[in-house]
C-alpha cells in the first residue's frame, strides 16, 4: 500500500513510505505532539536529519505534503502563501517578547512554486526546446529542492562525490547519465567513485587531469572546459578554471594519445553574468575548439554552456544563446546542448526572516574608523544571521541583499509585497520607500558574531520605529546561502519552512507534481 502526497499529515499511514512516525533520535524536547510537529530536514545538523528548531504548527485544516528522503526523517510542506507563512510564524513567536522565553531564531521560508515557475520559464524561453537543464547542485543542495527538480525532469551538475551521492540517493534518483561531474580538477578518489557510480561525463582543463582519468576511469566521457571572458560576472570562475584556446590543441592531442574519449566542450561565463554578449563570445570560442577536435580525429556532439543566468536578464540572455547556437551549432549538427543554471532556479524561492537582537545609535561623525562605508547611518541594527551564516553570499558572491520589515514596533507591517518583490523595486537604498514607507532613516545592519566584518548592509534606508524584537525579511536568498553557512561563534544555521505557495496556478501545478510521486512500499 502506498500513500499520495495529497494526504494530510494526520492521514498518512505509518506503514507507507510517507510516514508520520517521529524519528527515535529526535529529543523529546523537540516534540510538541506527534501529529503536530513541523519536522524540518536539516542536512547540516550534527545528527543527520535532526531539526535545529521547533517551528510553529499550521492550522489543523491546512493540507500538508511530506517529502521523504528515504530515511526515518521527513519534511513537511504546507500550502500557505509565503508572505502569510512568514507573518504567521512571527505572530506565533510572541513578537517583541524580550524575556528570553520566546523563539527569536532566524528561519527561511521556501516557496517551491517559485522553483517550478523558474523551470517553466526556462522551458518556455528561446532556448527551452534546445538546451537541457543540469541544475548546479552546489548552489542549493537542500533535499526538497533536489527532489522537486528531479520530479520536474531536470538533470544535475555535481562537483564532488558527496553531491553525486546525494543526487543518486534521492527518492526520485535520476539515472547516472543525467549527471555531469563538472569539476575540472578532481581528486583521483573522486574519479574512481564516479566510475563506481556510473557517472561517465566529467570535465577537464589540464594534462594532469587526463593522466588521472586514464589511470582511474579510462572509459569516462570527457568534456574540455575552455576559458572564456567572465569579466562582467559577479564571480569570475575563469581565474581558476578553463583551458586557454592556445592550449586546447595540445590537450586534445594528448587525449588522443592516451586513448581517451573526449565528447565535447564546456565553458562557464561566471556566476551572475551581467552581459549576455559573453555567451555569444563563449559559444564562438567553443566552435573553434570543436574544429580543433575534428583536426585530431574527434567528432564532438556535446556542448555545455554552463551557468551565469539571472532572472532579470534571462530573456535577453536566452535569445543571445539561441541566436549563437543557430549560427555555430544549428540543430541539424546533432550537437546536444546542456546548461548548468543554479541561481536562476532557486534564488527567488527563498526568503530569510531575521530578528533584531540589538540596536544602538551610530557612532558620531569622526569617531568611526576612517573611510568606514557605513558612516552616515543614524542607527545600527544587529540581527541573528550574518555573513558567517546565510549572508555569506555577500562575501563570496558579491550579493546586495534587500531588507523588508515584517514588523515595526512589534506590530505586523501593513505593507504586504509579494515575495520575491518584482525586479523594479530591487533598489539598494530606496526599497522601503518603494514599498510605501514614508518615514525612513539611514541604517546599517550587522550580523550576530563578534567579527566587525559581519556587516549585512553598510547603508540602507529602513523605516523608523524598528525595535529590538522586530523582524526583517530578506528576499532572493536561495542561491549560495544555506549551502555555505557556518556555525562560527556558536551561532546555528537557519532552518527552512517549506510551502507550495497558496492557490495561484504555479502553486497548484507544483502540488500536482509532488502528488504525482508515490514512494515505494517499505
Amino acid at each position: 500500500m502506498t500513500a499520495t502526497l495529497t494526504q494530510s499529515f494526520n492521514e498518512v499511514r505509518p506503514s507507507t513510505k510517507w510516514s508520520n512516525t517521529i524519528p527515535q533520535h529526535v529529543p523529546a524536547s523537540n516534540i510538541s505532539g506527534a501529529n503536530n510537529l513541523i519536522h524540518v530536514l536539516d542536512p547540516h545538523a550534527a545528527i543527520p536529519y535532526v531539526p535545529a528548531h521547533n517551528l510553529p504548527t499550521p492550522p489543523a485544516t491546512s493540507p500538508i505534503r511530506v517529502i521523504d528522503k528515504d530515511s526515518p526523517a521527513f519534511v513537511n510542506v504546507v500550502d500557505t502563501p509565503v508572505h502569510d507563512l512568514l507573518r504567521q510564524v512571527v505572530q506565533e513567536r510572541n513578537i517583541g517578547d524580550l524575556s528570553g522565553s520566546g523563539d527569536e531564531s532566524a528561519f527561511f521560508a521556501c516557496d517551491l512554486s517559485a522553483i517550478y515557475q523558474a523551470v517553466q520559464m526556462w522551458r518556455q524561453s528561446a532556448i527551452g526546446e534546445r538546451v537541457e537543464i543540469f541544475y548546479a547542485v552546489k548552489c542549493n543542495p537542500s533535499p526538497p529542492v533536489l527532489h522537486l527538480l528531479s520530479l520536474l525532469g531536470t538533470s544535475f551538475d555535481c562537483a564532488s562525490t558527496a553531491e553525486i551521492n546525494q543526487v543518486l540517493s534521492l527518492p526520485t534518483a535520476p539515472s547516472p547519465d543525467r549527471i555531469i561531474f563538472a569539476n575540472p580538477c578532481k581528486p583521483a578518489s573522486f574519479i574512481r567513485s564516479a566510475a563506481d557510480s556510473g557517472v561517465h561525463m566529467m570535465t577537464f582543463d589540464n594534462a594532469d587531469e587526463l593522466y588521472k582519468v586514464k589511470r582511474s576511469f579510462p572509459d569516462a566521457k570527457l568534456v574540455l572546459r575552455i576559458l572564456t571572458d567572465d569579466s562582467k560576472s559577479l564571480c569570475r570562475l575563469g581565474l581558476k578554471f578553463g583551458a586557454p584556446l592556445d592550449t586546447c590543441p595540445g590537450l586534445l592531442a594528448l587525449a588522443v594519445q592516451l586513448g581517451l574519449n573526449v565528447i565535447g566542450v564546456s565553458f562557464h561565463v561566471g556566476s551572475g553574468c551581467k552581459d549576455p554578449n559573453q555567451f555569444a563570445d563563449a559559444i564562438w570560442r567553443a566552435k573553434k575548439v570543436f574544429d580543433m577536435g575534428k583536426a585530431v580525429g574527434y567528432d564532438f556532439k556535446f556542448l555545455d554552456v554552463g551557468g551565469g543566468f539571472e532572472r532579470e536578464t534571462f530573456a535577453e540572455m536566452s535569445q543571445v544563446v539561441s541566436d549563437s547556437l543557430d549560427v555555430y551549432f544549428p540543430k541539424h549538427s546533432g550537437v546536444r546542448v546542456i546548461a548548468e543554471p543554479g541561481r536562476l532556479l532557486v534564488s527567488s524561492a527563498f526568503t530569510l526572516a531575521t530578528n533584531i537582537i540589538a540596536r544602538r545609535l551610530a557612532l558620531p561623525s569622526g569617531e568611526a574608523t576612517p573611510k568606514d562605508d557605513h558612516e552616515g547611518a543614524d542607527v545600527m541594527y544587529y540581527i541573528n544571521d550574518g555573513v558567517y551564516g546565510s549572508f555569506n553570499c555577500i562575501m563570496f558572491d558579491h550579493q546586495i541583499v534587500h531588507p523588508h520589515p515584517l514588523t515595526i514596533s512589534h506590530e505586523i507591517t501593513k505593507c504586504s509585497p509579494s515575495f520575491p518583490p518584482p525586479p523594479n523595486i530591487h533598489l539598494p537604498v530606496d526599497l522601503p520607500v518603494q514599498l510605501g514607507y514614508k518615514d525612513t532613516e539611514a541604517a546599517s545592519v550587522w550580523g550576530p558574531t563578534c567579527d566587525s566584518i559581519d556587516c549585512v548592509r553598510q547603508l540602507v534606508q529602513l523605516p523608523k520605529g524598528l525595535q529590538v524584537g522586530d523582524w526583517i525579511a530578506w528576499s532572493e536568498m536561495g542561491a549560495y546561502t544555506l549551502c555555505a553557512a557556518s556555525t562560527f561563534n556558536g551561532f546555528n544555521r537557519s532552518p527552512v519552512l517549506w510551502t507550495t505557495g497558496g492557490d495561484h496556478p504555479h502553486a497548484i501545478a507544483v502540488r500536482a507534481t509532488l502528488d504525482s510521486f508515490n514512494g515505494p512500499e517499505r
